[in-house]
């Protein structure tokens, strides 16, 4: 009975051990794996938030834009594939207030747009940064982000 007991124990033992050791590689992560996401603004209340790792920007226009347009009722958006140039107009927005255009805050090629603003335009007022996001754009020159104005300047150039 014992030796049943021991092989049981043993068969268990490394079983377990197998199982560890499966596990650490799958929870296993690199190394100095580092992501630095820089958000910086335009002068026309557009905003970019860069990730450096994947040469992504992620365009939304501002809080105060949507905050000065009213309630958004239609939203525009480019096309996928689309290369744009910085200052290239890539849609529109208009509220039931007034219409507004929006522009490329940085050149590349419009990789993907956020299909729920075409039904539901007021994701833009409720969360303009975030949920409401325009469009992602891979970047030709990621050093045009750092000529796009700070939050703190872009908070002087509207407030003076």
């Amino acid at each position: 009975m014992q030796s049943i007991l021991k092989a049981t124990t043993r068969s268990r033992h490394s079983s377990i051990l197998l199982r560890q050791s499966s596990m650490s590689r799958v929870c296993a992560r690199p190394q100095n794996l580092r992501t630095l996401v820089t958000k910086r603004y335009t002068i026309e209340h557009e905003a970019v938030a860069f990730d450096d790792s994947t040469g992504i920007g992620i365009v939304s226009i501002t809080n105060h834009a949507q905050s000065s347009l009213g309630d958004v009722v239609f939203v525009e958006l480019p096309a996928l594939g689309t290369k744009v140039n910085k200052g290239d107009q890539i849609g529109a927005v208009e509220s039931v207030k007034a219409a507004s255009d929006i522009y490329a805050p940085v050149s590349g090629t419009i990789e993907e747009i956020n299909e729920k603003l075409s039904s539901e335009p007021g994701l833009l007022n409720k969360s303009p940064e975030d949920k409401g996001w325009l469009c992602k754009i891979k970047l030709h020159d990621p050093s045009e982000v750092e000529r796009l104005l700070t939050e703190e300047d872009y908070h002087t150039s509207y407030q003076s």
